[in-house]
């Protein structure tokens, strides 16, 4: 079982910064694939950035200007996002899903969420 706790949420002028942290637990942590996810109000949740070794992928709309990393020494994921915008207001959610060959990969694990807004 892995445990995930985010945070780094708060209030922020549209063109501002955030940083976002997700605390994993888990002996394994580098072979998890990590992902941050958010829900604004009234909408479905969605994709926002993924990560397993290095790099990542990122939701159009958050391309540019949103960079996901991890530190596997601190079992930790970032989420730092610039240049906010209101439209970013939402909850953060960070997940992790074990990756193995020859295994279809699912999202197993969520955090509680942390909120984000972006006032204008």
């Amino acid at each position: 079982q892995v445990q995930l706790v985010e945070s780094g949420g708060g209030l922020v002028q549209a063109g501002g910064s955030l940083r976002l942290s997700c605390a994993a637990s888990g002996r394994t942590f580098s072979r998890y694939q990590m992902g941050w996810f958010r829900q604004a109000p009234g909408k479905e949740r969605e994709f926002v950035a993924a990560i397993f070794w290095s790099g990542g992928s990122y939701a159009d709309s958050v391309k540019g200007r949103f960079t996901i990393s991890r530190d596997n020494a601190k079992n930790t994921v970032y989420l730092q996002m610039n240049s906010l915008k209101p439209e970013d207001t939402a909850v953060y959610y960070c997940a992790a899903g074990r990756v193995v060959p020859g295994r279809q990969f699912e999202y197993e694990y969520w955090g509680q969420g942390t909120q984000v807004t972006v006032s204008s």
